[in-house]
């Protein structure tokens, strides 16, 4: 078997509506309510899903809680997430400092989501020339 990318992830959160108006708000995400009545935020292509604690869709992670997710979405200019953030009233908590993700090297800030998440937004840096 070979892995060709990751489709989507799931947070579960307290509550769909302050996690979805921070995402929209904050991040710039889009919500998309779907199959039913699911919650998703979506962006560049990509998806995250939402369950709310206590009425969660099946199957699911075998402990679901809020606020026990760390990930990192990258953005296209950390300068302008800053200035995103500093906006929107949202707390850096650590940042900026060099890190390495998948993409290769990161210049990332970390916040916090309304349940605690630890959410690192990373610049992709360029590689020096060989």
């Amino acid at each position: 078997m070979k892995i060709i990318g990751l489709d989507h992830v799931v947070l579960t959160v307290a509550s769909i509506e302050r996690t979805v108006d921070f995402y929209e708000r904050v991040l710039g995400m889009r919500h998309d309510v779907f199959g039913g009545g699911r919650h998703a935020l979506t962006f560049a292509g990509q998806k995250i899903n939402l369950h709310e604690s206590g009425r969660e869709f099946t199957p699911r992670a075998k402990v679901p809680q809020p606020g026990s997710e760390d990930f990192c979405l990258l953005v296209e200019n950390l300068e302008d997430a800053i200035a995103r953030l500093a906006k929107e009233g949202t707390e850096i908590i650590e940042g900026p400092v060099e890190k390495t993700g998948a993409a290769g090297p990161l210049l990332s800030v970390y916040i916090r989501d309304p349940d605690d998440n630890l959410v690192e937004l990373g610049e992709v840096q360029k590689r020096p020339a060989a």
